[in-house]
């Protein structure tokens, strides 16, 4: 069967090999593909791998040898999964290959604020430390995780791991859940959205974005915040009404906003969160260390190998 992969490049960008593709006999990768090329690219394609090339209705339909799709991280948005499905054609994603990364980048965020390590090592090599003749010094301050309390948004796979990771830490952890029969844990306290607003001290969002929670954190729950607050985005960029959010810092109703994700990405120049002050933005790299870039690798190679053997399709998700 012939394999296209239509963006690669998100996945490869510092030269991590795709292996176990390019194990398959008639496999062939693309950095990436606009919206022009993709059907000349696709056409003869039996399998179509893709990151975030869209494959609408108009594109499916236009591609008459399609028997399989693969999406090359978890969320699927970018593929017509209804249309795909009325045509017989089985999508699948890799799922739960990011966690680990993921659930260090919201510390390492967390832990940036809190000891500010970048500043320490630039002040160090300006001579400031020398000449304070001190054993140490410090002139801002440095804050522990330990006895703060950690708010969850969203307590699924990722959540869940994080909080595990935060009890180590020695916080108190408060979590918002859908299913809270099924997510109860000895170690967190399932609360409702506004509680875990106004009770944490820090805020990592880690739940799926649907028309319910679009721009949840507004400018009512950011008020509701501690202004001691740390927010902290992995998850989805939507979860945010960014005007709000900017706002918030500049006044100071909040402490600080770390984000790895924004609505638009990359963000347009005139994104107010990008001139506001205490927020630190991260180019979409959550879920990108090479761990977890090679397990989603190997995920899509498990995807196409089952479905190439005609066994039962594994992680289909229409």
């Amino acid at each position: 069967m012939k394999i296209i992969h239509l963006d690669s490049f998100t996945t490869t960008m510092d030269g991590l090999e795709l292996t176990a593709l390019e194990a398959f006999s008639d496999f062939t990768a693309y950095k990436n593909t606009s919206p022009d090329k993709v059907i000349k690219r696709a056409i003869d394609a039996d399998i179509l791998i893709t990151n975030k090339v869209e494959l609408s209705k108009e594109v499916i339909e236009k591609l008459p040898n399609l028997k399989y799709i693969c999406v090359a991280a978890t969320g699927y948005n970018v593929v017509d999964v209804n249309y795909a499905a009325a045509q017989g054609i089985p999508v699948s994603n890799v799922s739960g290959y990011s966690t680990s990364g993921v659930v260090q980048s919201v510390f390492a965020h967390l832990l940036n604020v809190l000891i500010n390590i970048p500043f320490y090592d630039e002040e160090v090599m300006d001579g400031r430390w020398q000449k304070t003749g001190s054993f140490s010094f410090y002139d801002h301050s440095i804050r522990e995780l330990a006895g703060k309390t950690l708010g969850i948004y969203g307590f699924g796979t990722i959540g869940k791991k994080v909080g595990q990771v935060a009890t180590a830490f020695g916080m108190k952890v408060i979590a918002t859940s859908r299913n809270p029969e099924r997510d109860e844990r000895d170690w967190v306290t399932l609360v409702d959205f506004e509680t875990m607003c106004r009770d944490s001290d820090f805020i990592t969002l880690h739940a799926s974005m649907n028309e319910s929670n679009i721009g949840i954190i507004d400018k009512y729950a950011l008020a509701n915040m501690k202004p001691s607050c740390i927010l902290v985005n992995t998850g989805r960029g939507g979860l945010i009404n960014e005007k709000d959010l900017a706002e918030a810092l500049d006044n100071d109703v909040i402490n600080y906003a770390c984000l790895d994700v924004l609505s638009s990405e990359p963000p347009k120049g005139d994104n107010p969160l990008l001139h506001a002050k205490s927020c630190i933005i991260t180019p979409h790299i959550a879920w990108a260390s090479i761990e977890s870039r090679k397990r989603l690798i190997d995920g899509i190679a498990e995807n196409i190998r089952a479905f190439i053997a005609d066994e039962e399709i594994l992680n289909k998700v229409n």
